[in-house]
This record gives structure tokens, C-alpha cells and sequence, in this order.
């Protein structure tokens, strides 16, 4: 599976499941470790763990495991490898501290993800 697929699914699996402030970071160009950091924040340590389990059963599902875990059991930081796309699953007070968006932002390579269509203006 591309990166770019593997992005889209962990992005709605992470909003269907009510994760907050999807963002994902474009870093291809700014690292060999991956093509996309996903980044989102839960609620509580259980929905934390909660979203991690989530993501790697949907991503199972289409025979595509993680290289590496980390977290999982803390429930303040969890990190998902799948290569191409990492995936960062933060609690609020974590996602402050580290601030991945700033340490990875070239200033063009930030988008957030929303499940809602674009509103059209008259």
C-alpha cells in the first residue's frame, strides 16, 4: 500500500473514532523516516490506547502491520511506524510539549484533515 493510501485510512479511522485536531505533516523532503507524520490528540490515557488499537486493526484488516510500537501502554504518547506514515496519538498535555508540528513544519507542508466537505459560497 502507498503512503498516501496508508495516510487517508489511519486520517478517517483516527476521525471516526473522534480523535481531535487531525493533522497530518508532508516531511519526505525533510527526513529518510518517513513520507507523512500523522498527528492527533485524544481526550483521555484510555482513548489514547483506544485509537492506537483502532488504527492497527483497520490497518491489519488490509494486511498491513506496524514495524515498530510505542506506548501503547503508557496511554500519554502513542507512536505507530508504519514506514511511510508514523503516527503520533497524543494526550493533550503531551502533544503541547512536544509541538511536532513545529519541529517538522517547513511552512507549506501542514494540512488538516477534515471528514466535512469543503463549504461552497455563494
Amino acid at each position: 500500500m502507498q503512503p498516501n493510501e496508508l495516510k487517508d485510512i489511519v486520517c478517517r479511522e483516527l476521525d471516526e473514532h473522534k480523535a481531535i485536531d487531525i493533522t497530518v505533516l508532508y516531511v519526505e523532503h525533510l527526513t529518510v523516516m518517513a513520507d507523512y507524520f500523522v498527528i492527533c490528540t485524544a481526550k483521555s490515557v484510555r482513548q489514547v490506547k483506544s485509537l492506537a488499537d483502532f488504527v492497527v486493526d483497520r490497518l491489519e484488516k488490509e494486511g498491513v502491520r506496524p514495524i515498530h510500537t510505542d506506548g501503547m501502554s503508557e496511554g500519554k504518547w502513542c507512536v505507530l511506524d508504519y514506514g511511510g506514515v508514523i503516527v503520533h496519538i497524543f494526550n493533550d498535555e503531551t502533544r503541547m510539549f512536544y509541538c511536532l508540528e513545529k519541529l517538522w513544519s517547513d511552512g507549506g507542508n501542514i494540512e488538516k484533515f477534515s471528514s466535512e466537505p469543503p463549504k461552497t459560497t455563494k
